[in-house]
């Protein structure tokens, strides 16, 4: 059975939005990925952009609320910002919350000086988020193994 995970941010817009692409691109046969936000909005063109450089496509997933998913029981909820972090509700069952935060490219490429300089934020926080998605399955390998060695 596939473990259900959840990215969780504060727009939906970009972090967990890209999180959830590398997760169906690279865990595909092991992992059910979702993503949602505690305010969504649109999905950020630039995050779809980067993307679709590395090889996957975003540009079908939708920014969408927590609301939505309540019907779906995750295993694992991961917040990729600390406004998520701070503000994550209460899950049932044995939901386990993970923490992993990621600079917000829409903020850095504010400053930007121009296009291109502002992709290359969105292009950093997506390559950290694809190395930290790969390594998922050890980190819950060995999230399990430490729960199960506390009982």
């Amino acid at each position: 059975m596939a473990t259900r995970i959840l990215f969780l941010c504060t727009g939906n817009s970009c972090r967990s939005q890209m999180a959830e692409g590398w997760a169906r691109a690279l865990l595909r046969d092991s992992v059910e990925a979702y993503s949602a936000g505690t305010t969504p909005k649109s999905l950020d063109p630039r995050a779809i952009a980067v993307m679709a450089e590395a090889g996957v496509d975003i540009s079908e997933q939708e920014s969408k609320a927590l609301d939505s998913l309540s019907e779906i029981s995750f295993d694992i909820v991961l917040t990729v910002c600390a406004d998520a972090d701070r503000n994550c509700p209460i899950f049932s069952g044995n939901t386990r919350k993970l923490h992993r935060a990621f600079d917000d490219p829409p903020r850095l490429a504010d400053s930007a000086a121009d296009e291109e300089e502002a992709l290359s934020h969105y292009r950093r926080v997506r390559d950290e988020i694809r190395a930290f998605v790969s390594s998922l399955p050890d980190l819950l390998n060995q999230t399990m193994s430490t729960e199960q060695d506390n009982r």
